[in-house]
């Protein structure tokens, strides 16, 4: 066995994938069963691998398994498993150490373990080190051992696994050339880095990096209303600008693993080290508060109209966390439809990515007809632009269209975050 991917979520399907592609025999290694036997029948869970293409992988040699047994038989074997917070904020390294525990009953000489999964620095050396040595082996002497961040974008249609430039970071360097000669087979360039930290914290740098101005621009929209300027003018108009500027853009909030979770691991660390963080603290902040000012936009707009939040019939639009995926991880449509609902508001919603959605345990009403439901009902808030809802119609036959995206014209019954 080539390579044994650990975890066949958004990142560690594509990565078998792409290892399979390029003539590597690959394993899938997870936990859920369900996952497990849905992947061997031909049956995609993640959005960018289809059917077609999970038959493709099965020809070419792909087997999904939950035995953790397989490890024992690979020459490398790459963890993607998730990493969330916990309920306090702090990282849950769970996935990490059970996936680790599994790989140092099977480890043997000449092993190449990768670490993908998103985390602070000094998680490799620290936190999987020492429990792939404890049975005697020695990193960097016995097996190699190296962190290289994941950068799958679901949904882009132009920068897949294949040409996104791949980082990797060993614990000498002899692994991290051990890395590089794996990734090589499918990846199009391979960036070294000094070691497993910096390899680590690039990964948080660049989510930090848009954390931040995502926070910048969504602090922006909150006051631009007020003086009379319209942000996505001058963002459009900043953007002409071919060096020194990079367009992000408001919206509801933020949502997805990495920008909601990310920045987090690394303020743990530094908050670890008894220093204060403000710029992701802040940052944290100001995107968390997004859903519940789309929602005193919505009760403004309402009353404009004469009509209160209690009883107003409200149309979300799109209640994944970004468009064209089905993906709702840290979707901030939750939190907007939480809020309209406490205050007593009539929801229905409409994406065509989800065919059920619930909210604090009970079912919003599904719409069928999204321009009919937008008829009647009293706003429409825009949440995600998915290409199947038609911008221009929507704005024709809605009473009150909310863009918090602001991806429609201008147009007399439409009002942008």
């Amino acid at each position: 066995m080539d390579l044994v991917v650990v975890g066949l979520g958004y990142v560690g399907l594509p990565l078998a994938r792409s290892a399979a592609a390029a003539g590597l025999k690959v394993a899938g290694l997870d936990r859920n069963r369900r996952v497990v036997d849905g992947l061997n029948s031909g049956s995609s869970h993640v959005d960018d691998i289809s059917d077609a293409q999970v038959l493709t992988m099965l020809e070419q040699g792909f087997e999904a398994v939950d035995r953790p047994e397989v490890i024992g038989h690979a020459a490398a074997v790459v963890v993607c498993v998730p990493t969330p917070l916990t309920d306090h904020g702090a990282p849950d390294l769970g996935a990490v150490h059970a996936a680790v525990d599994d790989i140092a009953t099977h480890l043997r000489p000449g092993m190449l373990v990768v670490l993908e999964s998103t985390t602070y620095p000094g998680t490799t050396d620290e936190v999987v080190r020492p429990k792939l040595e404890a049975g005697g082996l020695k990193a960097g002497k016995d097996f190699h051992l190296a962190f290289s961040p994941e950068r799958i974008d679901p949904g882009n249609a132009a920068y897949g696994l294949e040409n996104t430039p791949k980082v990797v970071g060993g614990i000498s360097g002899d692994c991290t050339k051990a890395a590089r000669a794996l990734y090589e087979r499918f990846v199009t360039r391979v960036v070294e880095a000094k070691s497993t930290r910096e390899a680590e914290m690039a990964k948080l740098l660049e989510n930090t990096y848009r954390h931040v101005n995502i926070a910048l621009v969504n602090e922006m929209s909150m006051f631009c209303r007020e003086i009379g300027v319209d942000l996505w003018d001058a963002i459009r108009c900043a953007s002409t600008k071919p060096f020194g500027f990079a367009p992000f853009y408001p919206g509801p909030g933020v949502g997805g693993h990495c920008i909601p979770i990310d920045p987090n691991y690394l303020s743990y660390k530094v908050r670890s080290l008894g220093i204060p963080f403000r710029f992701v603290e802040l940052a944290q902040e100001i995107n968390q508060r997004m859903p519940v000012h789309v929602v005193n936009r919505a009760a403004d707009l309402l009353n404009d109209e004469g009509k209160a939040v209690r009883g107003a019939r409200v149309l979300l639009l799109g209640v994944t966390y970004k468009p064209d995926i089905s993906d709702q991880r840290e979707s901030p449509a939750l939190t907007v439809a939480e809020n309209l609902r406490a205050r007593g508001a009539e929801l229905v919603y409409f994406d065509p990515r989800v065919d059920d959605w619930t909210v604090g345990g009970t079912p919003v009403e599904r719409a069928d007809d999204y321009l009919a439901a937008a008829e009647a009902a009293d706003l429409t808030i825009l949440l995600q632009p998915h290409r199947e809802i038609d911008l221009g119609v929507l704005a024709d036959r809605a009473r009150k269209l909310f863009d918090t995206r602001g991806k429609s014209a201008d147009h007399p019954r439409v009002v942008k975050l």
